[in-house]
């Protein structure tokens, strides 16, 4: 079996070590040892001790970033939800040192720091693409700045609670439970010819044989509700 890349093996060591010994004891040395590799070698792939917990942040923001630019005003939903789910896999695809490093974080002040970092440079990539999304918008930078809050807090909300249960749920479907609110909050945030756009288009739903009237009924009250359609003088459709 292949040995995992040295920038891993240096993220496993030290998270490890810090666990075994603690942050502040442990040093680069010990790292690069524990690692089987030198001093020197450390050097190459983190500017310091720290650094190593947050192993491929600034590859794993250009992924995210490339798949924001590649979509078009007609994707940009997909393309934020297909974002958050790369951030996502980076963390469950090396589940055993993103729960270490989940405890360690907890217990060491500047790491919780570095931490709070790193999620403001995400939440500011989805605020500068949605704000590109909606830049001939009114409120373009407050609607960019609140659901990029929701795109992070929904994807955080998620991650916690698959590091919080030791890793041993698939967090994949929570996200796109969490994703569906975060959805329907972007459709409500559409730009204004969007919406003009949509205006005029016809809904069609389809329903069970075995679906009873008052039920069909209720689900188009529904639907209309949500859809926010009225009528004459503001009164709703029923």
């Amino acid at each position: 079996m292949a040995r995992p890349p040295i920038s891993q093996r240096l993220a496993a060591a030290a998270i490890a070590l810090f666990n075994e010994n603690g942050y502040d004891e442990t040093t680069v040395d010990d790292i690069a040892a524990r690692a089987g590799t030198s001093r020197s070698t450390f050097f190459r792939y983190y500017r310091s001790k720290e650094d190593v917990i947050f192993p491929d942040h600034d590859a794993l923001l250009a992924k995210v970033e490339a798949r924001l630019t590649a979509s078009t005003a007609d994707t940009a939903i997909v393309a934020v939800c297909d974002a958050v789910r790369l951030v996502l896999t980076h963390y469950v695809e090396d589940a055993e040192v993103s729960l270490r490093r989940y405890r360690l974080v907890g217990k060491v002040p500047a790491l919780r720091d570095r931490e709070i970092v790193s999620v403001a440079r995400y939440q500011r990539l989805f605020r500068e693409f949605i704000a590109g999304w909606l830049s001939d918008s009114p409120d373009a930078a407050l609607r960019a700045e609140l659901m990029a809050s929701s795109v992070v807090a929904a994807h955080n909300q998620v991650l916690r609670g698959w590091l919080r249960a030791g890793g041993r749920h698939d967090p994949f479907g929570p996200l796109d439970h969490a994703l569906q609110y975060v959805i329907t909050t972007f459709r409500h945030l559409e730009r204004p010819q969007d919406r003009a756009e949509d205006a005029g288009q016809v809904v069609v739903a389809t329903f069970s044989r075995a679906a009873s009237p008052e039920a069909v009924m209720d689900a188009v009250r529904a639907h209309l509700a949500t859809a926010g359609h009225t009528g004459p003088r503001g009164r709703r459709h029923e």
